[in-house]
């Protein structure tokens, strides 16, 4: 194929599916991936309409350890390889870490973590031999500020994402590889209702502090192209990010502490 392909975790809705309509717009094929079948196969059928680029869907979970082989097996049985990685797919896990099930967090952590490891990992050779490609890593702002109580997993894997893109990018800059993390605050999507804070958190926040899901794509676009490390879209995202860099640590997480209940359920 002519086109360079573009493999878009998490896409049947929100950032995932706002960076599905981007990419298609700048002229790349997709492959979608989720959990929700019919939701992929309508933005699929939507995108090749508006687009006229080519749309393979494949309907899966990350959390099983398998999923990342068999999304690679399908595009390889398709004779495609895959120049731009999105990696979106994510939740948060509401509770007290104590209060909630190993099983829930271990299938928290291979969506969250290992699942964009691996895929880097197996694709990011590709990308080399060919000198080109784009990996953006969908973080979040809570990757850095300190940690608060609650969703326990969710800052954490989110920081590693940021660091794993500061790694990744130095290593592959040189061969045409732009690797950025997109640490996004709070957005229009999906994200919230799922686990059920939509409620919670929309009472705790003014309306200047979120985005929607097409301005943070965007954003994230332009980063990678213009290989940037680290995109924090919003001009309160980035103070925020900014603050949490310069204040001591104690402090940091005394407001945490103190703040964190208005956003996380424990």
């Amino acid at each position: 194929m002519d086109r360079r392909l573009a493999l878009v975790t998490g896409a049947s809705a929100g950032i995932g599916a706002a960076f599905a309509r981007i990419l298609a717009r700048h002229g790349y094929d997709l492959a979608l991936t989720a959990r929700r079948g019919d939701r992929l196969e309508a933005l699929a059928e939507e995108i090749r309409l508006r687009s006229g680029v080519e749309t393979l869907t494949i309907a899966a979970d990350l959390a099983d350890p398998d999923a990342t082989d068999q999304l690679l097996e399908h595009l390889a049985a398709h004779g495609r390889t895959v120049d731009a990685l999105v990696n979106n797919a994510g939740y948060g896990l509401p509770g007290a870490y104590a209060d909630t099930r190993w099983e829930d967090q271990q299938a928290f952590l291979q969506v969250m973590l290992h699942a964009p490891c691996e895929l880097a990992h197996k694709l990011l050779p590709g990308m080399v031999e060919r000198r080109f490609g784009r990996i953006v890593n969908v973080a979040s702002l809570a990757g850095l500020v300190p940690g608060s109580a609650g969703h326990t997993l969710y800052g954490a894997t989110k920081s590693f994402l940021v660091k794993f893109s500061q790694s990744l990018h130095l290593e592959a800059e040189a061969h045409g590889v732009h690797v950025t993390a997109l640490c996004p605050g709070f957005t229009y999507s999906e994200f919230h209702d799922v686990n059920a804070t939509r409620a919670q958190i929309s009472a705790a926040t003014p309306p200047w502090l979120w985005l929607g899901a097409d301005e943070v794509a965007a954003a994230g676009y332009e980063a990678v192209e213009a290989n940037r490390t680290v995109c924090v879209p919003g001009a309160p995202n980035k103070a925020i990010a900014a603050v949490a860099k310069l204040i001591p640590d104690d402090w940091a997480l005394a407001l945490m502490a103190s703040q964190g209940p208005r956003f996380r359920k424990v």
